[in-house]
């Protein structure tokens, strides 16, 4: 039986990270680097420059968690409040550390600057508190020991609080942690929904108490995120081998990555172990296919060539689409996309041709042939075979789910 291990909870501070145009990061990168010394990270909180609601979330995480982790408002102007809500939520003095202060005015000194006034407000230290340095910065973190709890007060910017967090308190936390290890897994799966995955996968899953199973879907595909405490990490990654094992009978080649690796990615190793050679045909997806295919280093090797064919002229002139498929059966069909896979392929002299054709709205579609209706096409040396799709969501998802479903039909030819 493994013993309880630490739980920790992090709080992002900074109105900005309310924002609809900025992600909290920070709160990502800490989870992972804690998670890999076995604590798990039990709730995420962002917090606006309040003070009132800032105090209420330390005092509620103090009281959750062995672990509180805050990141941002040490800065030096009146909206960093970090430091004197920390303080009273503790119920500590906040104290000038001289030496900390002579540390920020020196800095500014090497930038060849004197230290504004206001910068001296980044010298307070809460009462009991060790000083992180901060090599890449003026805002000094704070690590206190609150009773039982471990709380960490660091700078928001990546550059400053990831190096600091990784020389001066994983260390800390990781001798309290004890032996256990927290290991994650992300099996990936294409061409199935969610709730189709999991009434195949439940009656395993719910086997196990460790490891823990959530299964979620996003814009694309259904991921199966497995979570396994254990004492050392290859008893870990045991379990999670049993486990992924026992999915994988069960939903067969619908898993396309056991290690979180894109689709993409697969293909492209599928392709490049085979030695074959690709070329891809756009119409809808505007090049996206193309694009998603060469974010993988070393796409040169199998990803020839990519033509956005997106006009009906462009088709004949740079795929050698014949005039009459598209006046008989128009842009978006399953001899047009046939046509477009094999043009591409010949064009290129590649061993596959691939091609997307399809209406992705919001406007062009009709009762015939609706806003979702796409077609796919592969050519080989043997044959050519096309798929039909009606694919839901906005603009931007129904490009996005053909270049998938596109990927996946390579990706089955090449099993």
């Amino acid at each position: 039986m493994l013993e309880p291990n630490l739980t920790a909870e992090i709080i992002a501070i900074g109105s900005e990270l309310l924002a609809p145009d900025r992600a909290d990061t920070n709160s990502l990168w800490l989870t992972e680097k804690l998670n890999s010394i076995g604590i798990e990270v039990k709730l995420k909180t962002i917090v606006g420059d309040d003070d009132a609601r800032l105090e209420e979330a330390i005092k509620d995480a103090i009281r959750r968690s062995r672990v509180v982790i805050t990141t941002g408002g040490l800065g030096p102007t009146e909206d960093d409040i970090t430091r004197k809500v920390a303080a009273r939520a503790l119920g500590r003095r906040l104290l000038l550390d001289e030496q900390v202060l002579e540390e920020i005015r020196r800095r500014f000194l090497s930038f060849g600057r004197s230290m504004p006034e206001r910068n001296s407000r980044q010298a307070m230290v809460i009462d009991g508190a060790e000083v992180l340095d901060n090599p890449n910065g003026t805002a000094p973190g704070l690590f206190i020991e609150h009773e039982a709890t471990a709380v960490t007060l660091l700078p928001g910017p990546p550059r400053e609080m990831r190096p600091m967090f990784e020389k001066l308190v994983l260390p800390k936390l990781s001798a309290k942690a004890g032996n256990l290890r927290v290991v994650r897994r992300v099996l990936r799966v294409a061409g199935m929904g969610e709730s189709a995955v999991d009434e195949l996968i439940a009656p395993i899953y719910t086997q196990y108490e460790n490891p823990q199973t959530t299964i979620l879907f996003n814009q694309s595909e259904v991921e199966i995120q497995l979570t396994v405490r254990a004492r050392t990490e290859p008893d870990a990654e045991r379990l999670l081998d049993r486990l992924s094992g026992q999915f994988e009978e069960c939903l067969g080649n619908a898993i396309f990555s056991f290690r979180g690796e894109s689709m993409e990615a697969v293909v492209g190793l599928k392709l490049s172990v085979g030695g074959y050679t690709l070329a891809v045909a756009e119409s809808c997806t505007g090049g996206l296919l193309a694009q998603r295919l060469t974010e993988t280093s070393g796409a040169s090797r199998y990803f020839i060539e990519g033509i956005v064919a997106y006009s009906n002229e462009a088709k004949i002139r740079e795929l050698g689409v014949e005039p009459v498929l598209l006046l008989k059966h128009g842009a978006v069909s399953a001899p047009v996309a046939e046509a477009m896979a094999a043009g591409v392929r010949e064009r290129a002299r590649t061993d596959f041709g691939l091609s997307v054709t399809g209406i992705a709205g919001p406007e062009g579609g009709s009762e015939e042939k609706p806003v979702g209706l796409v077609y796919l096409a592969l050519a080989d040396d043997a044959h050519t075979e096309h798929r039909r799709l009606m694919l839901p969501g906005d603009r931007h998802l129904i490009r996005w789910r053909a270049s998938q479903a596109a990927l996946d039909l390579l990706r089955r030819r090449l099993i």
